[in-house]
């Protein structure tokens, strides 16, 4: 697995978490696969808490797969939210 500061672990932790956001811009922003998600939630979180999101993400809570979701969800942006980039997200 690729190597990440704690700033994106916790990134890539908080948009796991995310309904609306899919594993495939998880990929885009940080380039890692599901599987590799999964690891880092698996290490990153206690027991109970990988087992909480397992469950979450498997019970169809949140869509976590572009193909899965519909087409509105997949263009859901906060109203204070401006342009994001990739990884960058532009100053206010």
């Amino acid at each position: 697995m690729k190597y990440f500061t704690e700033i994106e672990k916790d990134r890539i932790i908080e948009m796991a978490w995310e309904d609306r956001t899919t594993f495939d811009a998880i990929k885009l922003q940080f380039g890692i696969t599901q599987g590799e998600v999964e690891k880092l939630m698996r290490s990153e979180l206690s027991p109970s808490g990988f087992k909480r999101w397992r469950k979450r993400v498997s019970s169809g809570v949140g869509v976590k797969h572009a193909f899965k979701a519909n087409a509105d969800m997949l263009r859901f942006k906060c109203n204070r939210q401006r342009a994001i980039s990739g990884n960058s997200i532009s100053k206010r």
